[in-house]
């Protein structure tokens, strides 16, 4: 099932709600009143983690490649007036954005991405000299994560080690590396636990 047809119910697992609280405390803390100005969410799906922040941070833009997403995103701005939310439909990689963030935060949408290389260098190009990157995805695991999913082309999870190494390549200081919430989820008739890591760098 594409992300499209996903949309409509997307925000009634309250699994997606609870990660998204919890990282955005985890970005709260970590983030420096001066970097609270202007966040750029990558992959943002309904918005669930932006709406944890949206009383942090003056602007956010929400970026998604699903329309079925934005248009939920978009319902869900105009039924609570939130007024300093930006979606946009578009692809980092091939659509020409503004730059300049403070902040840049992305949750479970790295391990989409083939190269992920290529998305460390675009989040280094959207921040400000000195602004933040919070990345948030799965720890290595064996591919029963998306065991149900035969047309899921994306990476197994990453180890946050050498995640890390790649985020300092491509210019960014680490500033944390932990992990903030374990995903239940059940393969082959068993519960499993998929632990997700925050790496935070700060742009060098």
């Amino acid at each position: 099932m594409s992300f499209d047809e996903r949309a409509k119910t997307w925000d009634n697992d309250p699994i997606k709600t609870e990660r998204s609280r919890d990282l955005a405390s985890e970005i709260k803390a970590l983030l420096p009143q001066e970097a609270a100005n202007r966040g750029f969410e990558f992959g943002c799906g309904t918005g669930l983690l932006s709406f944890e922040l949206k009383d942090t941070f003056k602007h956010i833009t929400l970026a998604d490649t699903s329309a079925g997403m934005i248009d939920v995103l978009n319902e869900k701005i105009q039924a609570l007036q939130v007024e300093n939310f930006k979606p946009l439909l578009a692809d980092i990689f091939t659509d020409k954005l503004p730059g300049n963030y403070d902040a840049v935060f992305t949750l479970m949408t790295l391990h989409h991405i083939y190269e992920p290389e290529k998305a460390l260098a675009k989040f280094h190009e959207l921040l400000r000299p000195g602004g933040y990157l919070f990345i948030a995805d799965l720890i290595t695991e064996d591919g029963s994560f998306h065991a149900h999913d035969p047309e899921f082309d994306g990476h197994n999870g990453f180890d946050p080690h050498d995640l890390g190494k790649k985020m300092q390549m491509s210019g960014f200081e680490i500033v944390a590396n932990k992990i903030f919430f374990e995903l239940g989820k059940e393969h082959n008739g068993i519960l499993r636990k998929y632990p997700l890591f925050l790496l935070a760098g700060k742009k060098v």
